[in-house]
């Protein structure tokens, strides 16, 4: 059976990611387990990953290369998923440090494990914030990325560049992965559906930028995991340090995805419109043909259902 080493194991889509190829491999997830956000989510996303025995976790941080090192010694897997990092765009502006560390040193720690122990298929995770600000959509592969608004999007351009270095140099086969706005049932507190439906429930004013005209590409999770585990099954020949985006193309107004947050809610939202930072960008939109022409499966979640699974997932977990 193949061994899949996951990174971020205990994050959000690592724990997704996680579950679902448990169905299918060996997985041994690595996560750090750090206080960027409530680590009891975290604790209770490992739980359940805890409950199969075909997982295996170690507790540990991949800025420390010794023990990242000993890991894939032992290990020797045969893919390596890179979900590690430090996330949240706006964080970045007063942290910017925490960036710098993880995304880019633990990156490079990865990529040299998996220079040393010859792994075959590295994925690791971009961001459609490296486009920044683009005028006009959708975004291609392709399209100019070399104008990023934040560190946290120009570390993840320097990762797709490193990345590059090591197709070059040592032939390591990469595929990175830019991520559009993922959501769902376990997600993050700093993210928009989360943060937007706790405060709703306890009636607390939420702040919106840019007039409530930004939009983004929401993509649910279970067609992101599935774009992934399929990218894994892929013949080697497609691993030549490509970019996929994983959105789906269906841009929309953060005041139409706030209705329908209200319409599962039951509850009118208080609204309070800012200035929008710096940092964020005006709208993301995927162009996913490239991803599709590779994995032949479409983005099949309706928002309106996604929506209604978070908030279910939401009240249960925190027993409203």
């Amino acid at each position: 059976m193949k061994k899949v080493l996951v990174t971020g194991s205990a994050g959000f889509i690592g724990m997704h990611l996680c579950l679902k190829l448990l169905k299918t491999f060996q997985v041994v997830g690595i996560d750090n387990i750090n206080n960027y956000y409530d680590i009891k989510l975290k604790q209770s996303r490992l739980k359940i990953l805890k409950n199969n025995k075909k997982f295996i976790f170690y507790k540990s941080d991949i800025n420390n290369f010794k023990y990242i090192y000993e890991i894939f010694k032992k290990v020797k897997p045969d893919v390596v998923i890179n979900l590690a990092a430090q996330a949240g765009v706006r964080y970045s502006l007063k942290h910017p440090r925490k960036y710098l560390s993880t995304n880019i040193n633990g990156f490079f720690n990865i990529l040299e494990c998996c220079r040393i122990f010859k792994v075959k298929k590295l994925l690791y995770s971009s961001s459609s914030s490296v486009y920044g600000s683009q005028i006009s959509g959708p975004f291609k592969e392709s399209s100019n990325t070399d104008r990023p608004l934040s560190i946290y999007a120009a570390t993840k351009k320097s990762n797709e560049l490193m990345a590059n270095v090591y197709n070059h140099l040592y032939d390591t086969k990469c595929i990175g992965l830019r991520f559009f706005t993922v959501y769902g049932p376990w997600g993050r507190p700093d993210m928009a559906l989360f943060s937007f439906v706790k405060s709703i429930i306890k009636k607390n004013i939420i702040k919106i930028y840019g007039k409530g005209k930004l939009r983004r590409d929401f993509t649910y999770i279970d067609d992101i995991v599935d774009q992934v585990e399929k990218i894994i099954k892929l013949d080697l020949k497609f691993y030549n340090n490509q970019i996929l985006n994983m959105g789906g193309g269906k841009p929309m107004k953060l005041m139409n995805f706030i209705k329908i947050i209200e319409k599962h809610l039951s509850i009118k939202a208080k609204i309070k419109f800012i200035r929008t930072p710096k940092t964020d960008v005006k709208f993301t939109y995927a162009d996913p043909s490239r991803l599709q022409k590779l994995t032949k499966l479409n983005f099949k979640t309706d928002i309106n259902n996604g929506i209604f699974n978070f908030v279910k997932w939401y009240k249960n977990f925190y027993k409203l």
